[in-house]
């Protein structure tokens, strides 16, 4: 009975993150279009898949020491972005909902921001509710070193990354990371998504 419940409610959730996916993919053929020549042109040169990532550290908007090893062991979709971008602040519905469905013992989100100034950073972030762990780059998109190293040529850029630290997906489109983040979770043994179902001792793995 309890895998009934268990394999009924990861349905669920499979079904609410394709919902996501395909608020992530737009709604008109026009805009999809757009989006697979902005992954054509600007996705091209990001770290390929199967490659490991450079380990960096930031200071996060509470002021504390952060670094991307810190996460080795979690799936992790790193976003580089700026609140002045506008293709960034119309992706943010999409990242929320990415974040809504993950399960955070399994995903972990990490923003890198390339704000011209900290301040207005630390606005915007509470603002608009941004989930996840959020980074500042002080250097700026130009002259950052970790945006270099990330081989970021426009934003919103963003890595699925597994649990060892090597790219699953490099991408400029929100759509592809929620479906690889899906593909990811269907493959797992302990699902990447939200399931607080086995509750019960009795209930099985």
């Amino acid at each position: 009975m309890y895998k009934k419940i268990v394999i009924f409610e990861t349905m669920k959730r499979t079904i609410a993150l394709a919902f996501a996916i395909i608020l992530c993919l737009g709604t008109s053929f026009r805009a999809k279009a757009q989006e697979e020549d902005l992954d054509t042109q600007y996705a091209a040169e990001l770290i390929a898949k199967g490659q490991s990532v450079p380990d960096f550290t930031l200071k996060d908007i509470d002021g504390k020491t952060v670094s991307l090893s810190d996460f080795r062991g979690k799936t992790v979709l790193l976003l580089f972005w700026a609140s002045w971008c506008p293709d960034c602040r119309a992706e943010i519905p999409q990242i929320k909902a990415m974040h809504t469905l993950a399960n955070p013992d399994k995903v972990e989100f990490v923003s890198v921001s390339f704000d011209r100034e900290i301040d207005t950073w630390k606005q915007f972030v509470p603002e608009n509710s941004l989930p996840g762990v959020q980074l500042f780059d002080p250097q700026g998109m130009k002259e950052s070193e970790i945006g270099a190293a990330y081989h970021i040529k426009w934003i919103p850029s963003m890595y699925v990354i597994d649990p060892q630290g090597k790219v699953v997906l490099g991408t400029v489109m929100a759509g592809k990371a929620a479906t690889t983040l899906l593909g990811v979770a269907s493959a797992s043994a302990r699902p990447l998504l939200n399931n607080d179902l086995c509750t019960d001792e009795n209930c099985e793995n």
